[in-house]
This record gives C-alpha cells, sequence and structure tokens, in this order.
C-alpha cells in the first residue's frame, strides 16, 4: 500500500493523467526542461585552476529528475544531450570553437555522463516518495550528486592523467556550492508537494 501512495513524480500528480492531454503535458516539460538545463548551464563562476567551471546544471538536472520521475527526466536529459550534441550551445563552456560531440569529448564529457546517471536515480527516489521529505529528499540529492562527481572524476583521470591534481580540478572547489545547491533542492520538492497537496484540499 506505501508504495501505491508514492509511485508518483511531482508532475505526474499535477494537471492531465492520460489521453492527447498528457502527451501535451509531457511535450511541454520536455522543452521547458531542455530549455532550463540550457539556462543554468550558462550561469556558471569560473574556478581558478580548474579545467570545470561552476554552474547551476547540477542543481537543474537533480531537480528535473525528481519532478519529473525517471522517464520523463531521462528522456529530457537525454534530449539536452542531443541539442548540444548537434552543436546548439546549451553546455557550459561550449564556443564557436569547442562544441557539440568535441565539446562532450572534453573535460566535462563524464559529468554529463554523471547527469544521465544521477535525473533516473532522483527519478526513481521521487517514485518511492523520498521528494516529500527534506531529509530524505536531502540524502537523494547526496546520492544523485555522488553519481555525477564519480564518471566527471574517472573521465577527468583518464582525459589528463592520474598524476594530475584530478581532485583539485573536479571536486573541492564545488563541495560547498553543491551542498548549497542541494539544500536549496532538497526543501524546493517538499515544499511542492505540500502546495500542490493544498491545492486539492
Amino acid at each position: 500500500m506505501a508504495q501505491a501512495t508514492f509511485d508518483k513524480a511531482l508532475v505526474e500528480a499535477i494537471g492531465p493523467s492520460e489521453g492527447t492531454a498528457l502527451r501535451v503535458k509531457q511535450a511541454v516539460l520536455f522543452v521547458t526542461g531542455i530549455a532550463l538545463l540550457a539556462l543554468m548551464a550558462q550561469i556558471k563562476v569560473p574556478v581558478p585552476g580548474s579545467p570545470v567551471a561552476m554552474n547551476l546544471g547540477t542543481f537543474a538536472v537533480l531537480t528535473i529528475g525528481a519532478a519529473y520521475g525517471p522517464r520523463l527526466g531521462l528522456a529530457t536529459i537525454l534530449g539536452y544531450m542531443l541539442v548540444g550534441a548537434l552543436g546548439f550551445d546549451v553546455f557550459q563552456s561550449s564556443t564557436a570553437d569547442l562544441h557539440g560531440i568535441q565539446y562532450m569529448m572534453g573535460s566535462t564529457g563524464g559529468y554529463l555522463v554523471g547527469y544521465v546517471l544521477a535525473a533516473v536515480a532522483l527519478g526513481w527516489f521521487a517514485r518511492i516518495g523520498w521528494d516529500r521529505s527534506a531529509p530524505k529528499m536531502a540524502v537523494a540529492m547526496l546520492v544523485g550528486n555522488a553519481l555525477i562527481y564519480v564518471p566527471g572524476l574517472l573521465w577527468l583521470g583518464q582525459l589528463y592523467g592520474w598524476d594530475q591534481p584530478i581532485l583539485a580540478w573536479g571536486l573541492t572547489p564545488f563541495l560547498v556550492g553543491d551542498a548549497l545547491k542541494l539544500a536549496l533542492a532538497a526543501m524546493l520538492l517538499p515544499a511542492a508537494w505540500k502546495l500542490v497537496g493544498k491545492a486539492r484540499g
């Protein structure tokens, strides 16, 4: 019975749930999610000495994964990747000279792989109701962050060599910022669920 109570992500509990109207809602969310990811990726802060800049892309990925659920969340992240692979300027540091597949194979490639893993994981956590509790959501966000960092760091190590300061480049400069983003996202989803409950009440 508990699983039946917590079997929907946030967007699945709002608006149409079947038929053509559902497909339209999903299409709108898909496009909106890609646009949000592209926008958040452009809000960045360079980190001295690191080839990876700090941005709000991880916040967007984790939040979309939790709010959309595993299927729509995954589709949205993959859609974002496809748009970027086609050469559009949606990634955090893409330029006229470095974009598309070439950019995706660069220093942030592993983090992009992590985006996919994190979106699916957060969608799964939403399915079991963790997005309705701030403490549980914080744990889910922590797992999501780990799923982004692990392939990101492995990628950096393979790309630049393990004799380089990989942790100093791709992990430690971002921990404080990610902790703040994690806390914000952990509060955002439960608060949104409360508003949904009040609207239905």
